[in-house]
Order: structure tokens, then sequence, then C-alpha cells
């Protein structure tokens, strides 16, 4: 590997040769993993401690649950328009002092939002809320931009592999969060969890600074509107909508229905959400192995992933047509699924994504990597959006059991358009094949009265 002097600085053509995660890996390949792996985990456990009690808190503060719906999507709204840009500009400003800057934000963030329950009134609540999501948002999809562009710029061969390792430590992050942040609440209270989990944020940050390596890249003028110009994109990003739609639906439903369902405490409810965070976390190697291994059964991983999160859903409350009696044991087996078939849906999107990109022209290079990072983090950031939005809607105008239902049926729309788009990609590489020079095996037959040693003989003529 060519390294500049100072041990840290590398080119886009020094990756090229850079060895795979089977081999013995680099020093800058071992700090990068040790890097995104702190950002992912400290990043999500922050994230994901809100689900088991804010929606509560906000309730008591006179919030309704569409409000509460919209401060949880607000944050994916940002997160958005975040992405969008630092995914273009990731050159400009560099990867490391994105993902640093991008860790700040997000700890300062943090700590304000837990000062929260002291201000007065409802609507002084609701706007602060609103305001700090946002801001927190926007250090979030820094961060997160420049973590999945690093990784796939080291890694280049084995993407699916490596980030399906490292989505341990953001399972680790989102099993850990609910619980440690329920537990917190129901003990000391509502500000504990946030400042707690916002310092220790604060400490990734010169940890970063210190082991994250600089990376040197050349601008493309390649741009987010050709790449979404291609179908399959265009439909495994519906994909990518539908897995963060059903988190966030989660995110602001869960909690209040099985507190009122069941009377469970905040502290269990932390507790019941690990139903579909620990099978993501101990699924998401296996299945990026499996994505790297066999790169030619990512579709199918995709489809299948996709339908089985549609049935969790669908079963999730369950669907009231069925006439099925709702049950805990029966909520948190359908967690467990949607957990699971979350891995094999969202593992193998990042690298099918960048193969489309590189199979239409795009430079291989940071830049193009900044542009899928930001493409994912947007799309995933809409459904986001959509999800808590929708949900809170759907709950307060029906119920949790026909709005999961809802959610479960745009999952299974997304899978079917996917899979309906493959198999006619499969038809259509076959069907060539089939003809030589344009000619069917029919109109290369022989016709009547003449051998294939005529054929020859005219053809040496």
């Amino acid at each position: 590997m060519n390294m500049e002097p100072n041990g840290v600085q590398q080119t886009d053509n020094a990756l090229e040769e850079t060895p795979t995660v089977t081999q013995r890996m680099s020093r800058q390949q071992v700090l990068t993993l040790i890097s995104v792996a702190s950002v992912n985990f400290s990043s999500m456990i922050c994230y994901s401690i809100l689900g088991p009690f804010f929606p509560y808190e906000a309730k008591q503060k006179g919030a309704s649950q569409t409000v509460i719906g919209l401060i949880f999507g607000c944050y994916a709204l940002c997160n958005l328009m975040g992405s969008l840009i630092l995914g273009k500009y990731i050159v400009q400003i560099g990867a490391k002092f994105m993902l640093v800057s991008g860790l700040f934000v997000s700890s300062g963030c943090t700590v304000l939002f837990g000062m929260l329950d002291r201000v007065p009134g409802t609507k002084m609540f609701i706007a602060l809320c609103f305001i700090i999501r946002s801001i927190d948002a926007v250090g979030f999809a820094a961060a997160m931009t420049s973590s999945f562009a690093v990784s796939a710029k080291v890694f280049p061969n084995n993407i699916a592999t490596v980030m399906g390792s490292l989505e341990v430590f953001t399972g680790l992050g989102l099993i850990l969060g609910p619980p440690f942040g329920g537990l917190l609440y129901q003990s000391f209270g509502y500000e504990l969890p946030f400042i707690i989990l916002g310092c220790v944020l604060f400490l990734m940050v010169p940890f970063n600074m210190y082991i994250l390596p600089n990376f040197e890249a050349t601008p493309s003028k390649d741009s987010f509107l050709r790449l979404f110009t291609c179908p399959k994109t265009v439909l495994i990003c519906f994909m990518i909508f539908t897995l963060s739609s059903g988190l966030g639906f989660l995110d602001a439903t869960l909690s209040i229905f099985a507190t009122e369902k069941f009377s469970m405490s905040p502290g269990y409810v932390g507790l019941l959400l690990l139903g579909v965070s620990l099978p993501y976390c101990l699924s998401s190697p296996f299945l990026g192995f499996v994505s790297d291994k066999f790169p030619f059964i990512r579709k199918w991983l995709m489809v299948l992933g996709g339908l089985a999160t549609a049935l969790g859903f669908c079963f999730l409350g369950p669907i009231p047509i069925l006439h099925i009696q709702s049950q805990l044991w029966l909520l948190i087996f359908m967690l467990a699924i949607i957990g699971f078939s979350l891995g094999m849906t969202g593992i193998p999107t990042f690298p099918e994504i960048l193969n489309c990109a590189y199979e239409n022209g795009f430079e291989e290079g940071l830049s193009t990597l900044g542009l899928v990072s930001g493409l994912f983090g947007a799309v995933w950031s809409i459904g986001m959006f959509f999800g808590p939005t929708f949900g809170g809607f759907m709950t307060q105008t029906l119920n949790f059991e026909w709005a999961a239902s809802i959610e479960g049926g745009i999952g299974f729309l997304a899978s079917f358009l996917l899979g309906t788009y493959f198999l006619t990609e499969r038809v259509q590489t076959n069907r060539p094949s089939q003809a030589i020079d344009g000619e069917t095996p029919e109109e290369r037959a022989p016709l009547l009265g003449q051998s294939s040693t005529d054929d020859d003989q005219t053809l040496y003529q």
C-alpha cells in the first residue's frame, strides 16, 4: 500500500491495491474499522434511547400522537437534506472532518434534548424538540455518510462483509439504547439518559480525531440525478424506504401500544425493542459474508427479506381481519422476524447500488462512494420521516393494528416490484443467448434437402 510520509494520507489510486479483509489487514484498515465501529455504536445508542419513554413524556407535556410522529419525522427530513448535500461535497469538505464534526454536533444536541423537560408550556416544548432534533439530524447525517463512504473505500472488495460486521455495533447501539435509556428514565428521570450518552458521544470526537486517517480524492462531475435515473436504483431505494419507514413506525407507536395493551413499564418496553435489534445484530455479519461470497443471490435476499418484513408487520397487531387476539409472545416473535428480515434486505442494498453506479459509468473513488452514501442516507431519511409521521397519524385515526398492517402492505409492494424487475431482467438476459448473429436456432437450421456438409462447403467457398 502506497502511503504518504505521515503514514495516514492516501489517494484513490493507492486504495485500488487495498487487500481484502480475508487477508491480513493493514494498520490503516484496522484503525478505520475501529473508528467507524465507534461512530456506529455511539450514534445509534443516542438515537435509540428515545423509543421507550419520549413518546410517553411528550404526551404528558400535551403533544398529540400526530405531533410526536412529526418530532421523530423532522429528524429524518433534516437528515435527508444533510445526506444529499454532504454526500455530494464529501471530497471538498473532507471525510474525516465531516465525521468528527458530525459527532460533535450530535453530542451537544443530545445533552440539550435532555433539558427539555424543564421547558414550560406545550408549544415551547414542541418547538424546541423540532429545533434540536433538526440540528442533531444534520450532525448524524455527516457522521454516517462519511462512515459509509470511508468503509467502502478502504474495503472495496468486501463491502457487504465489512458493513455487515459493522452493523453488529449498530445493532448493539440499538440493543443497548432502549433498555439503558428506559431503565435510567425509570430510575432517575428524563434528563440523565441524554446527559450520560451525550457525554459518551462527545468522547468519540477526540478519539476519532486521533485514529481516523485522512483521505485525499478528486471531485467528480457525477450527480444524484444521474444515479437515480437507473430503474434498478429506484426500486432498491424503494426497498430502503420501506425498511426505514418500518423502523420509524415502531419508534413512534410501539411504546404507547405496548404500554396501553400490555401495561408495560418503560424499562420493559426498552427490552421489548430488543426483539428487532438483537436478531438484526446477530444476523448481519453472516448475511454480509453470504452477500459478498455469493453476489448473485443479493437480489433475492432483498426480495425475500422484504416479503418477510411485510409479513411481520401484518401479524404485529395482528391485522384485524384475521380476528387473532393480540398476545405478547406473538408481538415479540413478529419483532424478531422483522429484525432478521431487515438484515436480509438492508445489507445487500449498498453494494447493489454501488455496482449499478459503476455499470452506468461512474468513476471509482471517494466521490462516487459519497454520492451512493448520500443517496442511501437520504432515502433512509425519507422513510424515517414517513414512518413515524404516517404511523402516528394512522394510529390516531384508526389503531395500531391497522396502521402496522398498512405499513406491511407498503413493504410487500416494494418487494413485489423489485422481484418483478429482477425476473424481467433475467428473461431479457437469457433471450440473446438463444440467438447468434441475430438468428434463432430455427433460422439457422438447414433447409430440406440440404445437409450440414453442404453448408460447410458453402462457407469455405
